[in-house]
């Protein structure tokens, strides 16, 4: 099977598809923030949340449904903020996924990757791992909002916790993008085989 990266290439491409999944996968849990209301876990992601507040008719009284799901519109987010994070990482994920997957056909297909190519790879995976950056970096500018200060004690604010943990998905998201940014994109510019040249 011919393949167009070199040895440090393939090393890229492993990485690379490993770096856009570790940011995919934390961008979609809804695991960013957590904290409790009512004596039940709650967590939050941009775009997600686990367990929320009804108001039950039968028994007069607020009780938490303990199941996670997405809001019901794109409004319903939280805060303007996490909107813009929601979309920024998002964009973010799937240039780094374009990448990786890419960087894995490359591995399988000749004269897919050239060393050009590979550093206009390298520059679009810091475009990505930078885009998520920025969704982190905005997220915490969320926890003002009415949702996170129920959960919170009422005593949150903006990069103030208050009673919740930065949950997991959050520093696996950040993870993935800070690889890619700064070590895939430094491979990408070794990863491609210089192309023959055809005397024609």
């Amino acid at each position: 099977m011919a393949s167009s990266l070199t040895c440090t290439g393939v090393i890229w491409a492993l990485l690379s598809f490993l770096c856009a999944a570790t940011s995919c996968v934390g961008f979609f849990m809804p695991y960013w923030l957590w904290g409790s209301q009512l004596g039940k876990s709650v967590s939050f992601g941009t775009f997600r949340r686990c367990s929320y507040p009804v108001h039950d008719e039968s028994r007069q009284m607020m009780v938490m449904v303990e199941e996670c799901g997405r809001y019901a519109s794109f409004q319903g987010i939280p805060s303007v903020e996490w909107r813009i994070c929601t979309i920024v990482t998002g964009l973010g994920c799937g240039l780094l996924l374009l990448v990786a997957l890419t960087a894995l056909m490359g591995c399988c297909v000749s004269e897919l990757i050239s060393r050009t190519v590979g550093r206009v790879a390298g520059g679009i995976q810091f475009l990505g791992g930078l885009l998520i950056g920025a969704g982190c970096a905005l997220y915490p500018l969320g926890w003002d909002s009415e949702e996170v200060r129920q959960t919170c004690g009422y005593v949150s604010g903006q990069f103030d916790l208050g009673k919740c943990e930065i949950g997991w998905a959050y520093y696996c998201t950040g993870a993935g993008a800070a690889t890619a940014m700064l070590l895939c994109t430094w491979l990408a510019c070794f990863s491609g085989k210089k192309q023959k040249q055809y005397p024609y």
